[in-house]
């Protein structure tokens, strides 16, 4: 049943481990093995190598995930939290997907979903396995590394039997059935070991934990707190640590402080707040059990912090409430953490949870702060080997011996005025691809699907990194005939879906490393295309085509032409070419030479060029001898406000001019109305003109509506230019604009909310208003040729359903971008001249480089402006995201003898349907239900609709897919099985029989 995990008989668990160690070179997928070397910290009277570790959630429910996580470094385990309630009572109280972690983390499950005595097994299991790993792969001391219990919710709770029970095996393990099972199979197969024997077996300490972390949920009394904190100091002797809750900082505080950071949009009320724990009784309370831990020699401190009760408004999960995690509680809990350490000047001990990662975990450990525990950060890309950098970078870190107030003091202040912590202006562009997820062979490039023109990215960067710019920019050039003008311009959406931007928000070097690769590899390529010549394609060998304008999407479709063998003559009315990045585009963005080098670039194959010439009459060029005629002449036609009095000015006009060296006279107070990247343009060189003192945008939307891209934005903000929004303008006239104030209603056709008017005006000072709401098409030549258009003048596409009469670029789209215009002129040649684009579609696999791809993996990069590599994580080469998302390790990458590529393998016994998977996953689909699944019984094959296989004892398999269900030897090549689907279960079966239930 695939919601129902299986745990794993420790058998099993360690066959696994030391089988995969030998054959592949890893251990439940973390192939980067973190080796401790030097001394150990103290806590609870135990040693600590590394001060960190997974918190209590996803990633320490079963054994397999805590011995990921101190094979990757961790030291520190904050296990998850029992209580009576549990098994299947409580896996029908929370609601399935229950995590999804793309930027914030959201989840609705609170505890162990296993029984407590399962959970009890997982932990003992966990302990031993890492104890021998230690020893045997020499990773750092078996004893350095400490287990902290966490239990809730209610005393009755943790008084019962079981949890009892539960509590006093942890303490001594010693006479439970488990520690026999780990024990009498260590000693039984000690020859499986070089660096374990006998009498570091009998050596093992069963005194698993002696600390454990309060948990209780929202809403808890004060007293109850206390009152469970004393019996767990007083009857159970253990050192203990109260988890608090971000409520502790007040409604306003925290409201104030999420709208500051831009999560306006995260709902919640202040019920919460009002009903948990009160700092006044807070404060006192610590006092008490700090007095009372220091009686009993105990430690005592405080977990900051629970997770952050949240409304689910946006479908997030199947539920109604959800507990938010990651980087947006950061801001929250590092101010809790001020508050508390100021309070008890610094005595009191803070163990921290809440949006720790790489990029602050020194400097919360040097305050003083640790144990320091994550679970967002494990649930993304790169997963637990996120914790080997983790480790390196504490690895001999200096702190203070006590919280250091002031530095506490410092980082609160640093974060609240920070961008790491702040979300971005514009709501994020969805990451997935456009198409179904492969039951086999699924590893895919996403960058290259979010291209409009496919380019080979993964394929030009690898070669940028390594320095070979020429043979980049021979592959970017094979899809892409404007590498300056997109290397300098290019909204790239393929960043939008580039995996490593879970790792940083900019994602890999994508547009930087194109610029790169053109700039570098300029004069040796068009030096070769030159002295190669044109194709000989029989297609387009009688071809004569006429290309009307001479901008971006003309260059492409005559550099695509003429490379096919075409005779192509460009027409450009003005007196260069290059169109709007020649014309409007401000030189501040793209300088003339890298216009001119592409330019270059585009008559490498002979193209021919007619200047200052006005074609009126597309009939007039077929007179002429041109078999084929481009319309490639851009939206020149200029859009309109509709002032209801007064002047505007049209934003081409204005660019022009400024471009020319012909500024217009502005005034001092310039109002740009519309919000695209041309507006931001518009702001930015009125910002520079003489004499205007204030720039303003004015747009009937919000910020978050605006279709200019957030980059572009920023950085007109950044130069002082004012957004003032939810205006639409009236008139103008007296040097002041009267807009309507607007507010957002239902979405319109295009899912941003509509805006009405409130009956509200507002004025705002203009000297001059700019329009730049959207320029037209001109329709002259379309309505010549007899092309019908929609009512924005477009036609029906680069075919516009007359024969040998094309569009491409703007005047196809309306206006767009320039990445577009190329897509535009691939498909003129395509069609026209039957030119194929693949011919660097297979460099974008780098077999050869597949360590230096892996060797990337959970390596977040703390220096992203000073970092001259792409960062690219090559996943056409190796993908594997959703083994790295998974923390019970249920999905696993599979070398298949005979195929190309890995195949990932979905164990179903090992996944709780968590979702976490799909979340990550480039495709449009959910590996934990899309992916060939392996089963472990009859009975969870039947409860599952999954298309996977289950072993039978004679040898042959039980396979269900799409096409049926059927038992099949896989042994016989004919057996009637998809060739990729029967290797696959060949490989598991011979090469991964671990994965196989025992």
């Amino acid at each position: 049943m695939s919601d129902v995990m299986r745990p794993i008989p420790f058998a099993q668990v360690m066959d696994w481990v030391l089988t995969e160690h030998e054959t592949q070179g890893s251990i439940f997928g973390v192939r980067k093995a973190y080796v401790h070397k030097g001394g150990a910290e103290r806590i609870f009277e135990e040693r600590i190598e590394t001060p960190f570790g997974p918190a209590a959630g996803p990633n320490t429910q079963l054994a397999q995930n805590i011995i990921a996580s101190y094979v990757a470094g961790s030291r520190f385990f904050e296990l998850k939290t029992v209580q009576v309630m549990d098994g299947e009572e409580l896996s029908a109280c929370v609601n399935k997907p229950c995590i999804v972690a793309e930027d914030e983390c959201y989840n609705c499950e609170w505890s162990t979903e296993l029984t407590v005595p399962q959970a009890f097994a997982e932990y003992v299991k966990a302990w031993w396995a890492c104890k021998l790993i230690a020893r045997e792969y020499g990773l750092g001391d078996p004893d350095g590394f400490v287990f902290n219990m966490s239990v809730g919710y209610s005393l009755d709770g943790i008084k019962s039997e079981k949890v009892d029970r539960y509590i006093e095996g942890m303490k001594d393990a010693s006479g439970s059935e488990v520690w026999a099972e780990c024990r009498d199979w260590a000693l039984a197969n000690l020859d499986r070991f070089q660096n374990v024997d006998a009498d570091f077996v009998n050596s093992v300490s069963p005194q698993i934990s002696n600390s454990v972390t309060e948990s209780t949920l929202h809403g808890c009394p004060p007293d109850e707190i206390e009152r469970i904190a004393t019996y767990l100091i007083t009857e159970k002797g253990v050192n203990t640590y109260i988890k608090c809750n971000p409520t502790l900082l007040g409604y306003d505080f925290a409201r104030e402080r999420l709208n500051e950071l831009g999560f306006d949009y995260i709902a919640f009320d202040d019920t919460h707040f009002r009903e948990d724990l009160q700092w006044a009784d807070a404060v006192p309370m610590f006092e008490r059990l700090i007095k009372l831990c220091d009686e009993k020699g105990l430690a005592f401190g405080v977990k900051l912090t629970n997770t952050f009760p949240v409304d689910v408004t946006r479908g997030e999960l199947p539920s109604e409430e959800m507990y938010m995690s990651g980087r947006s509680l950061f801001p929250l809990t590092v101010e809790l953490a001020r508050r508390i350490s100021r309070q008890f000047d610094g005595r009191l001990r803070i163990s921290y949870s809440g949006g720790a990662d790489a990029r602050n975990i020194r400097d919360l450990y040097a305050a003083g702060i640790w144990p320091i525990t994550m679970a967002t950060n494990v649930l993304k890309p790169g997963g637990y080997e996120r914790f080997y950098q983790i480790a390196g970078l504490l690895a001999g870190a200096p702190r203070s011996e006590v919280v250091d107030v002031d530095a506490v003091t410092e980082l609160a202040a640093r974060v609240a005025s920070g961008k790491d912590y702040r979300k971005p202006i514009k709501p994020a562009k969805p990451h997935k691809i456009d198409a179904e997820l492969p039951l086999m062979s699924c590893f895919t490039a996403p960058c290259r699907s979010g291209c409009p023109i496919q380019q080979d990215i993964p394929a030009y960067l690898s070669r940028v990194d390594e320095g070979k710019f020429a043979e980049a920019l021979q592959i970017i050039v094979e899809r892409n005939a404007l590498p300056h003008i997109t290397g300098n311009l290019c909204p790239h959406p393929c960043g939008a879906k580039c995996e490593r931007s879970f790792y940083e928000p900019d994602g890999a070097r994508i547009r930087g490393h194109k610029l790169d690769a053109a700039r570098g590899g300029f004069e040796e390529v068009v030096a070769k295309l030159r002295a190669a010549g044109p194709a000989k394609s029989a297609a387009a060998a009688n071809k004569n085509v006429a290309v009307i304008g001479g901008g971006p999407a003309g260059l492409a479709t005559a550099f695509f032409l003429t490379r096919a063998g075409a005779r192509v003559t460009i027409i450009e009315r003005t007196d260069s070419l290059g169109g709007v990045a020649r014309h409007v585009i401000p030189e501040f963005r793209i300088s003339h030479e890298d216009i001119d080098h592409d330019v270059a670039l585009c008559l490498a194959f002979g193209a021919q060029v007619q200047m200052g010439r006005e074609v009126t009459s597309v009939r007039q060029l077929f007179d002429e001898g041109f078999t084929d005629v481009v319309v490639a002449t851009g939206a020149w036609a200029p859009g309109r406000v509709g002032l209801e009095r007064g002047e505007e000015i049209d934003v081409l006009d204005f660019l022009r001019a400024e471009k020319a060296g012909e500024p217009m006279e502005l005034g001092t107070d310039v109002v740009i109305v519309g919000a695209g990247n041309t507006a931001m343009d518009a702001a930015r060189v009125a910002k520079r003109s003489a004499g205007v003192e204030n720039v303003r945008i004015v747009y009937r939307r919000t910020k978050k509506e605006m279709p200019a891209d957030e980059e572009e934005l920023q950085l007109a903000l950044e130069e002082g230019v004012e957004l003032m929004e939810l205006l639409a303008p009236k008139a103008v006239e007296g040097g002041v604009l009267t807009c309507d104030v607007m507010r957002l209603g239902e979405p319109d056709g295009s899912g941003r909310r509509r805006p009405e008017p409130t009956g509200e005006t507002a004025q705002v000072p203009a000297t001059a208003v700019i329009c730049a709401v959207g320029e037209q098409i001109e329709r002259g030549l379309y309505e010549g040729a007899g092309v019908e258009v929609d009512r924005r003048g477009r036609p029906a596409g680069t075919a516009t359903g007359v024969d040998h009469v094309w569009a491409a670029g703007d005047c196809r789209r309306g206006p767009a971008t320039f990445v577009e215009a190329i897509a535009d002129a691939q498909a003129v040649a395509r069609d026209l001249a039957g030119v194929d684009f693949n011919a660097y579609a297979e460099k974008n696999v780098r077999a050869d480089k597949l360590d230096a791809i892996m060797a990337r993996k959970g390596e977040i990069c703390l220096d992203v402006a000073g970092c001259t590599t792409s960062r690219c994580l090559g996943c056409a080469t190796v993908c594997e995201v959703c083994c790295d998302v998974c923390p019970n390790r249920a999905n696993v990458a599979i070398k298949v003898p005979g195929l190309a590529q890995q195949q990932v393998v979905h164990v179903d016994g090992m996944c709780n349907e968590c979702g976490n998977c799909a979340v990550f996953c480039p495709w449009s689909g959910r590996p934990y239900k899309d992916k060939l699944t392996l089963f472990w019984s009859a009975e969870d094959m039947d409860a599952s609709e999954n298309h996977g296989f289950l072993p039978l004892p004679d040898g042959t398999f039980r396979v269900r897919l799409a096409s049926g269900e059927g038992v099949y030897d896989v042994s016989d090549a004919a057996c009637g099985l998809p060739e990729d689907v029967r290797l696959t279960i060949c490989a598991v079966r011979d090469n991964y029989t671990y994965l196989l239930a025992k």
